[in-house]
């Protein structure tokens, strides 16, 4: 019997790595920082029903980082701030 994607957990990503992301990144590693399992997120974008925009590239899909930040409510701009106010 296959091991379904809430039995495995999936695991998000910490604020520290959502704010590593580069740009854009693929489906899976939006999946991730949403815990969503595999499947699912796939499933999701091909119906045009993921939670953010979702970009097609070709056979990939790919994420506008900026937009999960916001989806996340991960401003990255405040830990400049804070960066800046700390140095």
């Amino acid at each position: 019997m296959a091991t379904s994607e809430s039995a495995r957990g999936v695991q998000g990503l910490t604020r520290a790595e959502l704010l590593a992301l580069p740009v854009a990144v693929d489906l899976d590693t939006a999946n991730r920082a949403l815990s969503i399992g595999r499947s699912t997120g796939y499933a999701l974008a091909k119906r045009g029903q993921y939670p953010c925009r979702v970009l097609r590239l070709g056979n990939a899909y790919r994420v506008v980082t900026a937009e999960l930040h916001q989806l996340l409510g991960v401003n990255p701009a405040e830990v400049t701030e804070r960066s800046e106010l700390c140095a």
